[in-house]
């Protein structure tokens, strides 16, 4: 190795899984992918509740430790939980957004309102699923896009304008560390 070459910082990379995916695993994953198939179908009746059954079973047969990484514990019901009771807040964050992307595009000035910019920050998550999380909420709220996420937790966000940049990382990153117990 040459004296001269500089070294690299060392990255935590996501860990491999490895072993064997637990029992409370495929059922919590059951659960949540039956609550859903409810939810989004509306229909109670036998073909379609049976229909729910089988793809729910099918998705977590095969996709268990996507959701699951770790041993099913109380942290990760409590998560669960979290980001259950998160979702209602965002879809007010969404609604409210929407009603502001509506006002600039409406504003006979929208021009002079606009300010697009990419701005950067360091979020405090730590998990993985808390930042994906937090990446998908800015994405999914009207007038903000997350660009860029690395290792290091450095996120690049665009946003239309000074408005839609105050509000982040903010209350939107503290519910979800509140919400994944990273508090």
């Amino acid at each position: 190795m040459e004296k001269d070459a500089v070294k690299q910082p060392k990255i935590d990379a996501p860990a491999v899984r490895e072993g064997k995916t637990s029992r409370a695993a495929y059922a919590a994953t059951f659960v949540i992918m039956m609550g859903v198939w409810c939810i989004l179908s509306g229909k109670f009746d036998a073909v379609h509740l049976s229909m729910g059954v089988l793809s729910s079973a099918l998705v977590s047969f095969f996709s268990a430790d996507l959701l699951f990484t770790r041993p099913l514990t109380g942290h990760s019901v409590r998560s669960i939980f979290g980001f259950v009771l998160y979702v209602p807040w965002l879809l007010v964050q969404i609604l409210k957004s929407s009603l502001h992307v509506l006002y600039l595009t409406l504003h006979p000035r929208m021009p002079d309102l606009i300010d697009p910019q990419v701005f950067r920050f360091r979020s405090k998550l730590k998990s993985d699923l808390a930042q994906v999380t937090f990446a998908n909420s800015i994405t999914l709220t009207p007038g903000t896009i997350t660009i860029y996420v690395n290792f290091h937790r450095d996120f690049s966000v665009h946003a239309i304008d000074r408005v839609s940049r105050e509000g982040l990382p903010g209350e939107m990153e503290r519910r979800i560390a509140r919400a994944f117990g990273e508090e």
